[in-house]
């Protein structure tokens, strides 16, 4: 643990802060209504916090479970490659504008909320990929390619965005698409390194 937070602080930060948050939440229900996004506040520009402290809390002990060990399998391993401070940015950037379309799509919806690091998890796998795409993941103890493991990820989303929860599923994909967008600003020449890594260039 303490090569993890020596070589990898802001990632072991975050990784110990949102478990401790979430299983705090889980016996003290009212941490939900403090930390929750709530869309139709924060178009009205109250309770913007909830942006950030959404992504500190989960549903429950699945939710958490499937949310930090995606993290813990592309985290540390990203802000080895891409260093402590663009790490950082990367996660509170992406989790904020993870949210935006669900703020857009709940503005009119009093009663939404959601709740999950979702959309920042999304954004570390994929920036991950960008930098290693011929990875290989074991998950359950299966071997998985690091894409296929993406592409999966997206497709679960959009299946589970489907049901009735406060989970923030949607956070998906603008997490996907804003960890992708950021990486490249921070490595512009990551796009050619990933586009010959899969051979086609």
């Amino acid at each position: 643990m303490q090569e993890f937070i020596s070589q990898t602080p802001v990632a072991s930060i975050i990784f110990i802060f949102t478990l401790v948050t979430s299983i705090y939440a889980f016996s003290n229900p009212g941490i939900y209504g403090k930390f929750m996004l709530h869309p139709y506040s924060v178009s009205r520009g109250s309770r913007i916090y909830s942006i950030f402290t959404s992504g500190l809390i989960h549903q429950d002990w699945g939710h958490l479970f499937f949310n930090m060990l995606s993290y813990y399998f592309f985290a540390f391993q990203l802000e080895r490659m891409i260093g402590h401070w663009q790490f950082g940015v990367l996660y509170i950037v992406s989790l904020a504008l993870s949210d935006l379309s669900t703020i857009l799509k709940h503005k009119d919806h009093y009663g939404y909320n959601s709740l999950g690091a979702s959309g920042a998890v999304s954004a570390v796998v994929f920036s991950f990929i960008l930098f290693n795409p011929g990875a290989t993941l074991f998950v359950f103890f299966i071997p998985m390619n690091a894409v296929l493991f993406g592409v999966a990820y997206l497709f679960y989303s959009a299946y589970a965005s489907r049901q009735s929860s406060h989970i923030n599923h949607d956070a998906h994909f603008f997490g996907a698409l804003s960890g992708i967008i950021i990486t490249i600003i921070l490595y512009p020449q990551i796009v050619a390194y990933f586009i010959r890594q899969l051979g086609l260039g």
